[in-house]
C-alpha cells in the first residue's frame, strides 16, 4: 500500500507545472540535508513548489518524529481523555468544556441513551432505537462518530425526517465498532457560505511551554468538498491557512499530496473567495482552547474547533495531530519560536 502511494505523490510531483526548476530544487534539497541531517524526502510533499521560498522554515521529518515520539509532551491520564472521544464528550460535559452534547453511544450492540441499556439485535432495532431518540430529544439530527477513529473515518449524520433512509445498512457498522451520537453542530452561516455540506473546522495547535506558560502556535481551517459530512483533508477535503494577527484566511487553500496537491483560491463546491475572510469568532475560539488546556494540561493538543451563531465550541482535541498540515497551513512553523524552543528542549532532554 505505502509504495502505491509514493508512486502516487511522484506522478503529483512530475505533473506539477508549478514546481521549481531543477537547479534550485537541487541545491534546496543539498541544504536541507546538510542542515537536517536526513534525506529530505518530506520535500516532495509541499516543498517543490515555487511559494514555498522559506523551505528552512518547515518541520523535518526528523523533527516531526521527535515531536511524536517525545515522552516530554503527554501524560497518559490526559490523552485518555483526548484520543477517545466518548470520555472526551463525557468529561466535557462534567468540566463545562463548550461540545457538542452527547446524546448516546453504542459498545457494538449495546446502546445507552438517558441512563438506559438498551440491545440492538438488528437493524430492525436500530431503527427503533433512533426513532425512540427522536421522539424524546429536541434535535433534528445526530452526528455518528467512530469513539477512537482519526480523519473523519466512518463518520455519518442521521437526520430526524429520514432516518430510516440515512440507516440503511449501517447494522454491521455500529456491532462492528463503537460509535459516539453528538447533536449536529450547527454552523456559524458566514463559514456556511464558503460550504455548508460539512462542518468545517479550525484547528489549533496549543503548546504549554517549558516556563509553563500556554501559547497558541497556529491554526488552519479545513474544509470538506461536495457532498461529504466531514473536512478532513485526510478524507479528500483541503486547507486554508489563518492569520494569526487577524483572523482572516490566507488567500489560498492546499490539498494534501495524495489528493492531487492542487491549490485552490475559490472554494471548488461555491465559488467562495478565500482571502481575506474574517473568521467569526476566532479570538474567542482560542481563548476557549486555552481554558480547555488549563483543564486537560497536556503540552502539546491539536483541538478541531467548529465556529457556530453563538461562538465557539471543541468537537474533538489529538494530541497525535497530523503536522504536517498545520505546517503547510501556517506557511513553516519553524517560524514559531515557541516551537522552536520545544525541539531544543526535547533534543536536550
Amino acid at each position: 500500500m505505502r509504495k502505491f502511494e509514493d508512486m502516487g505523490r511522484l506522478k503529483v510531483f512530475m505533473r506539477d507545472p508549478d514546481k521549481k526548476n531543477i537547479f534550485r530544487m537541487a541545491i534546496e534539497l543539498l541544504d536541507l540535508t546538510i542542515r537536517k541531517k536526513e534525506i529530505p524526502f518530506y520535500y516532495f510533499k509541499f516543498l517543490y513548489k515555487k511559494e514555498a521560498k522559506n523551505y528552512r522554515d518547515y518541520l523535518s521529518t526528523g523533527e516531526c518524529n521527535l515531536l511524536h515520539k517525545t515522552k516530554l509532551l503527554h501524560k497518559s491520564e490526559y490523552t485518555a481523555v483526548l484520543f477517545n472521544k466518548l470520555y472526551f464528550a463525557l468529561f466535557a460535559e462534567r468540566a463545562s468544556i463548550r461540545t457538542p452534547k452527547l446524546i448516546s453511544y453504542n459498545f457494538g450492540s449495546a446502546f445507552f441513551f438517558r441512563d438506559r441499556t438498551i440491545n440492538v439485535p438488528d437493524q430492525e432495532a436500530l431503527e427503533a432505537f433512533f426513532k425512540s431518540v427522536f421522539a424524546t430529544s429536541r434535535v433534528d439530527s445526530i452526528f455518528l462518530r467512530p469513539s477512537s477513529a482519526f480523519g473523519g473515518s466512518g463518520c455519518f449524520k442521521v437526520n430526524r425526517d429520514r432516518y430510516k433512509t440515512d440507516l440503511a445498512n449501517k447494522y454491521d457498522a455500529f456491532i462492528s465498532r463503537n460509535y459516539v451520537h453528538t447533536e449536529t453542530i450547527r454552523q456559524h452561516r458566514e463559514i456556511n457560505l464558503i460550504h455548508s455540506g460539512s462542518a468545517n473546522t479550525l484547528r489549533i495547535i496549543s503548546l504549554i511551554t517549558a516556563e509553563n506558560r500556554i501559547e497558541i502556535i497556529s491554526a488552519t481551517m479545513r474544509f470538506g468538498v461536495g457532498t461529504s459530512v466531514v473536512d478532513n483533508a485526510s478524507s479528500g477535503g483541503f486547507i486554508v491557512g489563518v492569520d494569526m494577527e487577524y483572523g482572516t484566511l490566507q488567500h489560498h487553500g492546499q490539498y494534501l499530496i495524495e489528493q492531487g496537491g492542487k491549490k485552490v483560491k475559490h472554494h471548488p463546491t461555491s465559488g467562495f473567495d478565500f482571502g481575506g475572510f474574517k473568521i467569526p469568532y476566532f479570538k474567542e475560539a482560542c481563548e476557549l482552547v486555552i481554558r480547555t488546556v488549563e483543564i486537560i494540561p497536556d503540552r502539546f493538543t491539536g483541538w478541531d474547533v467548529a465556529i457556530t451563531p453563538d461562538g465557539p465550541t471543541i468537537i474533538e482535541a489529538s494530541p497525535d495531530l497530523h503536522i504536517h498540515l498545520s505546517d503547510v497551513g501556517h506557511g513553516g512553523l519553524l517560524k514559531n519560536k515557541h516551537l522552536k524552543d520545544l525541539l531544543t528542549e526535547i533534543t536536550a532532554a
